[in-house]
């Protein structure tokens, strides 16, 4: 069996390091680039209005859809803010050094225009049912904007792929690799680990995304500020050497004397990749949480799903990296046997003794949780617009069982795993965008000519 794991993690590396080759770097951040200029830096002008639609200024509860704009972006945070944050992060820096960080803040800033564009068209074409529910995502604007059910019909099946990786078997996984470094007699029971993480989930999602919203909702804003609030007095303790840390993330990142050309590639292929597989930002898997807010207003929610890549990765992201950097876990400091979760846990130890790693673990594992019960949603709307409402329960019982899967196989042969399926998700979303970013603008200029901001 063993053999078999080094087999295939070998094969799936190879193929992921050609999935995530220079083209696909440039379809991906060059779309947010091309969304940001077409769109006039909405990130930028569009950002205080966003955090007014969060409060719930403008929430009406006679508007058409499920749930709040603050439980929108909680869900679709839950599936974001997860082990990118604490994993990703470690993986990008390890494999290509501090720079990685640099081109994980230029995807988040481009895709938060992505994020905008990709959430205010999955409202604009989402699809409502009898008893009131919505159904939204690329593949309805696949579907019904630019007339390719073809296409549409892909994406949810790259959709239902990716959801068992990246929204499921890798969260899984590094749940049991964080808990093994904190206790490392887990590593054991890594089994039953996933046993337990299935039956947690298996009693939320069965409720659909009224009751995924109801606990994401309280999950996230609790797990973001503990575990940044263990991050920040870790920064404050070391306040002197931030900015020596942020000085290597940009000479890493931007220096080939110091870094030479190599490491620079790897920084960008890593760092656009775990920053991707940290916010989402042009996967399209966002819009179809988004889909389900209240408001008859799409630009609304595409300003609400903006914030996303924001608070993940240019806030959250970032204190790990310099907490990472900052405690020297990295290089050559960093103990070879460390990877993943467990170098994140490493690194906050390093600063906050064994308080640290238990931040990190514990953390981990609220992270992952929402991350997989948020996922679930994303997968079972690919699975209804594939199939029908009839595939939704038999798909759950599917997602819930590959948790355990998740939890005892190879950490690597997982992120491989997930890498792929990211960008077959990202490939025709991203199309998608780019044919329809005129109407995106023409939405956004009439919703700015009739409302002040």
């Amino acid at each position: 069996m063993t053999d078999l794991f080094a087999t295939l993690t070998e094969i799936t590396g190879t193929i992921a390091a050609h999935v995530w080759s220079v083209p696909s770097i440039v379809l991906l951040v060059g779309t947010g680039l091309y969304l940001t200029l077409r769109l006039r830096f909405m990130q930028l002008r569009g950002f205080r209005h966003s955090l007014q639609l969060v409060s719930g200024k403008y929430d009406k509860a006679a508007d058409p859809g499920e749930v709040t704009h603050f439980q929108a972006l909680s869900t679709a945070l839950s599936a974001t803010v997860g082990t990118g944050n604490i994993a990703g992060v470690a993986t990008a820096i390890a494999a290509g050094g501090p720079g990685a960080v640099f081109w994980m803040w230029i995807t988040a800033f481009v895709g938060m225009a992505t994020k905008y564009a990709s959430c205010t068209l999955s409202l604009k074409f989402r699809r409502y049912h009898p008893d009131g529910s919505v159904s939204g995502g690329p593949m309805y604007t696949l579907a019904r904007g630019l007339n390719m059910p073809k296409l549409g019909a892909a994406f949810a099946v790259f959709t239902l792929i990716a959801s068992f990786g990246i929204g499921n078997m890798v969260q899984a996984n590094s749940v049991a690799d964080g808990l093994g470094y904190i206790f490392p007699q887990a590593k054991e029971f890594k089994l039953f680990i996933g046993v337990v993480i299935a039956i947690l989930v298996g009693l939320v999602i069965i409720g659909g995304i009224k009751r995924i919203a109801r606990v994401t909702s309280r999950i996230v804003p609790f797990m973001a500020v503990a575990y940044c609030g263990a991050a920040l007095l870790i920064l404050i303790l070391n306040i002197g050497q931030i900015p020596h840390a942020f000085a290597t993330i940009f000479n890493l990142a931007l220096n080939p004397w110091a870094a030479g050309w190599g490491a620079i590639g790897a920084a960008i292929q890593f760092g656009v990749a775990r920053g991707v597989f940290s916010n989402e930002a042009g996967l399209g898997s966002a819009p179809m949480a988004h889909a389900a807010a209240r408001t008859k207003e799409p630009v609304r929610e595409g300003l609400v799903a903006m914030l996303g890549p924001f608070i993940d990765t240019i806030v959250i992201c970032t204190m790990t990296a310099l907490v990472i950097v900052i405690m020297g876990a990295w290089g050559e400091a960093r103990p070879d046997t460390l990877k993943g979760a467990a170098l994140s846990a490493y690194a906050f130890e390093q600063g906050l003794g064994q308080a640290g790693s238990w931040v990190v673990g514990f953390g981990l594992i609220f992270f992952a949780y929402s991350t997989i019960i948020a996922w679930s949603y994303y997968g079972d709307r690919s699975a209804e617009f594939l199939f029908g409402p009839q595939a939704i329960l038999p798909y759950r019982i599917i997602y819930t069982v590959l948790v355990v899967v998740g939890a005892t196989i190879p950490l690597q042969l997982v992120w491989n795993f997930a890498d792929i399926a990211n960008m077959l998700m990202a490939a025709p979303n991203l199309l998608s965008l780019i044919l329809l970013a005129g109407l995106v603008k023409n939405l956004s200029d009439d919703y700015f000519l009739r409302h002040s901001t």
